[in-house]
C-alpha cells in the first residue's frame, strides 16, 4: 500500500472499553488498513496505513477513542511496510491476539 504508516501505542483506559472494536469500525470506515492489539502492560497498539488524511484522522480519533475510553497520551511515529504486514494481518484492518 502506498501512503502513510504510522505505529501508535494508546495509554490510558484502554482496555476493556471495546477499543479494539470500536478502532476495526474505524478504520473501515476511513479507508485505512492495519491492525489493533492489546497489550499486556494496558495499552492498545495499533499500525495504520492509507492517505496521509485518512491516517491523521485515525490518529485524531484515537486521542478519545470509544465513549468509555479515557486516552491519558499516544506514542506517534513512522513505521515500515513489514510492521503493518505481521502475521495474521493481511490487508483491511484486523484485530489481533493480545502480546
Amino acid at each position: 500500500m502506498a501512503g502513510t504508516i504510522r505505529h501508535l501505542l494508546v495509554h490510558g483506559r484502554v482496555q476493556g472499553v471495546g477499543f479494539r472494536a470500536w478502532a476495526q469500525d474505524t478504520a473501515e470506515g476511513l479507508g485505512v488498513e492495519g491492525w489493533v492489539r492489546n497489550r499486556r502492560g494496558g495499552e492498545v497498539e495499533m499500525v495504520i496505513a492509507g492517505s496521509p488524511q485518512a491516517v491523521a484522522a485515525m490518529a485524531e480519533a484515537c486521542r478519545h477513542g470509544p465513549s468509555f475510553a479515557h486516552v491519558t497520551r499516544i506514542e506517534e511515529w513512522d513505521a515500515r511496510e513489514d510492521e503493518l504486514r505481521i502475521r495474521g494481518a493481511e490487508g483491511g484492518f484486523a484485530s489481533l491476539p493480545t502480546v
